[in-house]
């Protein structure tokens, strides 16, 4: 990779892990600075993976180079709207688990905020929606208390239990199930993960002020987080945020983590392929370090295949950020299925390249949806 984005991941892993870094601007000259233009190019990286914060604290370890001052406060402005963004949510979820305990009405937090927790500053994440788990007496307690509450809700999918909707400036979405929709297999296990969260007590507390959050426990939350990055990276594509979350929680929780344990999961699910390609990206690329990658392998296979991770993560952005989506109104509604359906094809030959049968199953799966979803005419 060339020496701009060397330079980005450099800068995210000084960020991630909070230790010093050199860096040199694309002259390669020694000792030479970082320039605006180069500065600018960084932030513009980092806003399409999500990691702004994280490369801004990057950019505060920078050893032995004197920076831009203009384009280092772009960076430093960045983070004042997401720190209030973060306290804001912080409290609103707060307020939110009082009203549904209130209720009677028991929630568990997963990904976002919880994770935030794991990183050394939690208000610099770029957040997004606040997501529950609930069991299914909870999900339908939870749904009809807060619908009536709520300035819009979407569409339910009754088979998922999933409901998302709009709480004043927050989205707020109810999971019933966490399902990575890869295999069967996968989902049964991430179901009887669920149950022993939701209705068997295994969870950690978040101190949100005067409020206990329920999280997951560190075994259930890492294959909980795992598995929504691989549904992401199947369809549509994943970020490095995402990526760098399940980076953090694995580091905060190394010496409770059961590795045999995650291991026996894994082999469960058929997913320690998947595990092994994620864990090299990790290591190698945002300074992971190896002691902290449970399973980690050195060997080139898994170094091509992170490589190879990495090439579709930066190419289509977090959640596809990058991909131009104008065709959707652009064009009538067979045409766009039709540009729709090419896009997956050709995700398919990538990431067919890397997991081959997953890949398979996840593709015929996304064309079945996709055959049905015509037939209706989503």
């Amino acid at each position: 990779m060339n020496q701009h984005i060397n330079t980005f991941f450099s800068l995210l892993s000084a960020g991630l892990w909070e230790r010093p870094v050199k860096v040199s601007s694309e002259s390669g000259a020694p000792g030479s600075a970082l320039t605006k233009r180069e500065l600018k190019a960084l932030f513009a990286l980092s806003e399409q993976q999500s990691v702004t914060g994280l490369v801004t604290a990057g950019l505060e370890r920078v050893e032995g180079a004197t920076l831009d001052k203009a384009a280092v406060m772009a960076f430093m402005t960045s983070v004042i709207p997401l720190e209030a963004r973060n306290a804001g949510m912080d409290d609103f979820i707060a307020k939110l688990v009082r009203q549904l305990r209130e209720e009677g009405i028991e929630v568990v937090l997963v990904k976002g905020q919880g994770i935030a927790r794991c990183y050394e500053r939690p208000s610099w994440r770029m957040s997004g929606d606040v997501d529950f788990l609930l069991d299914a007496e909870n999900y339908e307690k939870a749904k009809a208390f807060l619908k009536p509450r709520a300035s819009s809700v979407d569409e339910e999918d009754e088979q998922a239990m999933h409901l998302g909707m709009h709480l004043g400036t927050w989205i707020v979405e109810l999971h019933g199930h966490l399902h990575a929709n890869i295999t069967k297999r996968t989902d049964g296990v991430i179901e009887r993960l669920e149950r022993e969260t939701t209705l068997q007590g295994a969870t950690r507390v978040w101190k949100n002020g005067d409020a206990d959050i329920l999280l997951p426990s560190p075994d259930n939350d890492v294959i909980f987080v795992f598995t929504h990055i691989l549904q992401h990276f199947f369809r549509g594509g994943i970020g490095l945020r995402q990526i760098c979350d399940w980076c953090r929680l694995l580091w905060t929780y190394q010496e409770t983590i059961d590795r045999n344990l995650l291991e026996s999961r894994l082999k469960e699910m058929d997913l320690m392929s998947e595990w092994k390609a994620f864990a090299a990206l990790a290591v190698d690329y945002l300074g992971m370090p190896i002691e902290a990658m449970p399973l980690y392998d050195r060997s080139r296979r898994w170094a091509r295949k992170g490589y190879l991770i990495l090439r579709f993560v930066l190419d289509v952005g977090n959640f596809g950020h990058n991909r131009d989506a104008s065709f959707y109104q652009k064009y009538p509604y067979v045409i766009y299925k039709a540009i729709s359906l090419g896009r997956h094809i050709g995700d398919f030959f990538r990431h067919f390249a890397i997991f081959p049968l997953d890949s398979l199953r996840v593709f015929c799966g996304t064309l079945t949806g996709g055959v049905e979803a015509v037939a209706k005419g989503k």
